[in-house]
C-alpha cells in the first residue's frame, strides 16, 4: 500500500486529510520554516501548527518556499483557549499569519475556555458548548473547510454531541496516541461515530522511555526500520493519520518511510501488548482538569 499518498474522507466539509504529516509543535523561527519546507519538498501534503505553538508566520514562509501548490496541501490550525469568544475574529488572524485564504481544518484545541485577562482562569459563563456553536458557524465563510476538535475525551465528547447547538458533528479530534497512550475506549467511540482520529505525540516525548520498549525494539529489528517508523506504521495500520514532530530534516525524510513494508499481525498484538501508560502532554497548566481517565 501506497501510505504516502493514501488520504481519509471526513463526513462533512471539502477534501480528504493526507494520513502522513508533519506536527511543529516546539518548533520555531527558520527552524520550522526549513522543516516544512523540506517535508513538502519530500512529498508531505499535511503540514499541522496552532495559535498556540506561535509558529503559524514561519510555517506559512515554508508552505511559500516549497514551491508546492497551495492547492496539494493539507494545512491544520488551532484555536487558542482565551479565544473560545471571538473564534471569526481568531481565524482571520491565522490566515494572517500563515498567508493563506483558508485552512483545511480548525480544530478547537482544548475543551476548556481560559479568560482572555487572565489565562490561569476558567472564563466564567462560558462553556466549549458554545465554542462549537460559533465554530459550526464558520463554514459559512470559505476560511475554514473543515471543523473538529483536540484533545477531546469521552466525556467532553458526549457533552457537546448531546447540546441543543451542535448541528455539525467534529470531522476529526486529534488526541495523544502511541502504545504507553492507546485510548482504547476512545478510539472506539470515535470510529463509531465516524470522527477521523488524528494521533498527536505519535512518537511519545524526546528520549521517551517508549523506544526501549522490548517489544518496541524487536519488531523495529524484525522489520529493519527504526523505532520512530515502526510507531508510526502502527498507528497508519491502527486507521488514523499520524503528525510525527520533527524540526530535523534527516528526521523529517525517515519519517515519511512508510511505504513497501508493513506491520505483520503479530507486530501488531506486540505494540497493543506493552503495558506501560504515560501521557506527553498533561493538562496540570489548564485551570481545569481535560484527563479525566475516561479514554481506556
Amino acid at each position: 500500500m501506497d501510505w504516502t499518498k493514501k488520504t481519509a474522507k471526513l463526513h462533512h466539509g471539502k477534501g480528504e486529510i493526507p494520513l502522513i504529516g508533519l506536527g511543529t509543535w516546539q518548533a520555531h523561527g527558520p527552524q520550522v520554516s526549513h522543516a516544512v519546507e523540506v517535508a513538502l519538498r519530500v512529498g508531505y501534503r499535511h503540514i499541522d501548527t496552532a495559535a498556540r505553538y506561535e509558529n503559524e508566520t514561519a510555517v506559512g514562509e515554508g508552505i511559500r518556499a516549497s514551491g508546492v501548490p497551495r492547492e496539494e496541501i493539507w494545512v491544520t490550525t488551532k484555536l487558542r483557549n482565551h479565544e473560545h469568544m471571538r473564534v471569526e475574529e481568531a481565524v482571520e488572524e491565522s490566515l494572517r499569519r500563515l498567508g493563506l485564504d483558508y485552512v483545511d481544518l480548525y480544530l478547537m484545541h482544548w475543551p476548556c475556555s481560559t479568560d482572555p485577562s487572565n489565562h490561569s482562569q476558567h472564563l466564567a459563563n462560558w462553556d466549549f458548548t458554545q465554542t462549537w456553536a460559533s465554530m459550526q458557524s464558520i463554514l459559512t465563510t470559505g476560511k475554514v473547510r473543515n471543523i473538529g476538535v483536540s484533545n477531546f475525551g469521552l466525556t467532553h465528547l458526549t457533552r457537546l454531541l448531546s447540546s441543543p447547538s451542535t448541528t455539525i458533528i467534529p470531522a476529526v479530534n486529534q488526541i495523544e496516541l502511541h502504545p504507553y497512550n492507546p485510548s482504547p475506549k476512545l478510539v472506539t467511540y470515535l470510529m463509531e461515530k465516524g470522527i477521523h482520529i488524528t494521533a498527536h505525540s505519535c512518537l511519545g516525548s524526546v528520549n521517551s522511555p517508549l523506544h526501549k520498549e522490548e517489544a518496541l525494539v524487536r519488531v523495529a529489528e524484525k522489520t529493519g526500520r527504526s523505532t520512530a517508523q515502526v510507531l508510526l506504521k502502527w498507528g497508519l495500520q491502527m486507521g488514523w493519520s499520524v503528525i510525527p514532530k520533527s524540526a530535523d530534516p534527516g528526521r523529517v525524510r525517515e519519517n515519511w518511510g512508510m511505504d513497501g513494508w508493513e506491520l505483520r499481525e503479530e507486530d501488531m498484538r506486540a505494540m497493543v501488548g506493552i503495558k506501560e501508560r504515560r501521557r506527553v502532554c498533561g493538562d496540570a497548566w489548564l485551570p481545569v482538569r481535560v484527563f479525566l481517565g475516561d479514554d481506556e
